[in-house]
């Protein structure tokens, strides 16, 4: 392949496995649009709970998400949601609250209906700004999202691992409630994808092994 080859890199992987770090680095390495799925679903968690739909109202829920309108705003290499036009802050999509809700939020098979097309759409987003291609992390990113992306990789980590992690962002999401939630989905996430245990792994480790898969697809390691 030349370098004009547009690439699409899905991660996914539990909470806490490194998907948010190594996806920056390698957006920063390539030249790719990083696209935060789980911040497209702590913002519209921010807004529903900001209109008072409680997550165990799934027909509550699912009107709201209808009348919410999407679209993205890029600044440097990565893309942001936009409701109404506005861009949650980062504050407000990590409160207490949102993390005691948004994996409740993203079990709604619903919710997870009404974004698949917007998430799809980052795609376009990236070639409409003459990205290299796209690097998106998130939950059912390889097995829903994009089931044809060029690399699908799954980022797995120790349990306890992953909760020091969070614990070290400031962050207090239960990684055993939220892996719980996740254990439906994962055969079919792993299914085809590469599998990397971070737990002993530092970040340049993970970045390096992803890299020399995404340099071989591009033709070229350079960003440009």
């Amino acid at each position: 392949m030349t370098p004009s080859n547009f690439i699409i890199v899905a991660i996914d992987g539990g909470a806490a496995s490194g998907k948010s770090s190594t996806s920056r680095a390698l957006s920063e390495k390539f030249n790719l649009l990083h696209v935060d799925t789980g911040s497209f679903y702590r913002a519209v968690t921010a807004e529903l709970l900001h209109l008072g739909v409680s997550p165990q109202d799934h027909d509550t829920v699912k009107t709201a998400v209808a009348n919410l309108r999407f679209s993205t705003r890029v600044t440097g290499r990565s893309a942001a949601m936009e409701i109404g036009g506005r861009v949650i802050p980062d504050p407000e999509i990590r409160t207490p609250a949102v993390n005691a809700s948004v994996a409740l939020f993203a079990a709604i098979p619903e919710l997870r209906a009404a974004l698949l097309d917007y998430q799809r759409s980052q795609a376009d987003t990236a070639r409409a700004h003459h990205f290299r291609g796209l690097v998106m992390e998130g939950r059912d990113i390889g097995s829903k999202i994009f089931p044809d992306a060029d690399l699908r990789f799954f980022l797995f980590a120790d349990p306890e691992e992953r909760a020091r992690r969070r614990q070290q962002q400031g962050q207090h999401d239960q990684v055993a409630r939220r892996d719980t939630l996740d254990r439906a989905r994962l055969d079919e996430s792993l299914r085809g994808a590469t599998v990397i245990d971070s737990t002993f792994l530092t970040l340049e480790q993970v970045v390096a092994q992803m890299s020399a898969a995404i340099a071989a697809k591009l033709g070229s390691p350079e960003s440009a």
